[in-house]
């Protein structure tokens, strides 16, 4: 089957966590022998970020970890019928231009035998409705939707069984324990500061019980403003800056725990979606104390993959916990780990894919398939 997924950006992870699954998922059907082919606008804002902070420098982890993968720049002028020639399945995702969006309805709808999905991997269809309800996808066969709570909204604007859940998962055959375990020291979190969405919640459940707990902590991320970075070191952390995806099994190899503290919007407007990172750090085998949500699809086994913080008292004790016992540490990462190749890896979402497309498809590309 020929594939064609239009991403914000395949090569940048800047503060652009879709780019994580989209490797994964996309270098398993490459191995399950689909052609896949990917495009990319020109400008996109991680892309460039990632230039501006880092240069060409900044590309040679995702290049190393994935030699299989290469996406195409296009520009406002592109030839959008030449890019989707002999296409059996595209797939557009919600960060692309809504003229595209349209472009490529309109195509479907003019009679095009591909199927067109709508992917959505953020919160601004609660955040920002208008903005996702500007997109015309009035000839799209289905919606991929990276949470139970999402589909949701998009079966209430009228989509019914024609809106899918498709988790992000962890690429284990990036994310996975180190092969010879060496020392470990403190904790460890990966992720953007988020906009103010979770300011009080980082100060709550990681800065201030990590130092209570005389645990040394490392920060990466992007988009941290002088202030964050003040209160980080009011808390006798480290901020490291920018990290390559690509890097963080690594990282992880190193440390002894990782907190998980979802966005506001995932606890509160649509709850159960967790990050792409849990999937990552239990896939890597590290122990994970996590800030409230509420697993309500069942992908985990609470207090067995991870431990649940119900505020920052309850997260000093388990972080203290886990740094005072490697049997607690042992027992959390082989649980975890086994939920993920059980159940969350890009392996199991390409095969919903392949699921979903053929439920959506014509007859005639369940037999090209």
């Amino acid at each position: 089957m020929r594939i064609v997924y239009f991403t914000h950006s395949l090569a940048s992870c800047w503060n652009h966590g879709n780019a994580h699954f989209l490797r994964g998922v996309l270098r398993e059907l490459i191995r399950q022998g689909h052609d896949v082919r990917v495009f990319e606008p020109q400008g996109a804002w991680s892309l460039q970020n990632l230039l501006a902070d880092h240069g060409e420098a900044g590309l040679e982890a995702y290049r190393a970890a994935y030699p299989e993968l290469v996406s195409t720049i296009f520009g406002p002028a592109a030839d959008v019928a030449a890019m989707l020639d002999g296409a059996d399945l595209v797939i557009v995702h919600e960060w692309n231009d809504p003229k595209l969006v349209a472009d490529i309805g309109r195509m479907r709808a003019r009679g095009a035998r591909f199927t067109l999905l709508f992917h959505d991997t953020h919160h601004r269809a609660v955040s920002e409705p208008d903005a996702i309800r500007a997109f015309d996808l009035a000839a799209y066969d289905g919606v991929l939707a990276f949470g139970e709570t999402l589909a949701e909204v998009y079966r209430r604007w009228g989509w019914g069984e024609r809106v899918f859940v498709w988790h992000e998962a962890a690429d284990i055959s990036l994310f996975k324990p180190p092969a010879e375990e060496a020392e470990r020291e403190g904790l460890v979190w990966i992720g953007n500061w988020g906009d103010g969405e979770r300011t009080a919640e980082l100060e709550t459940f990681l800065f201030a019980p990590a130092k209570a707990a005389r645990l040394p902590l490392d920060i990466y991320g992007v988009r941290y403003p002088d202030t964050a970075k003040a209160m980080i070191r009011r808390h006798g952390a480290r901020y490291l800056g920018w990290l390559p995806n690509a890097r963080a099994p690594e990282v992880f190899a190193r440390h002894l725990a990782t907190v998980h503290v979802p966005r506001r919007f995932y606890t509160k407007v649509l709850p159960g979606i967790p990050t792409i990172r849990v999937f990552e750090a239990l896939a890597c085998g590290i122990p994970l104390v996590s800030a409230p949500w509420s697993d309500s699809e069942g992908l985990f086994r609470p207090g067995e993959d991870f431990l649940f913080a119900r505020d920052g008292a309850e997260m000093e004790a388990h972080l203290t916990d886990l740094a005072r016992d490697p049997q607690l540490r042992a027992a959390l990462a082989q649980s975890g780990l086994e939920t993920i190749r059980n159940r969350h890896t890009c392996a199991h979402r390409a095969d919903e894919l392949m699921a979903v497309a053929r439920q959506l498809a014509a007859p005639e590309l369940e037999a090209a398939e």
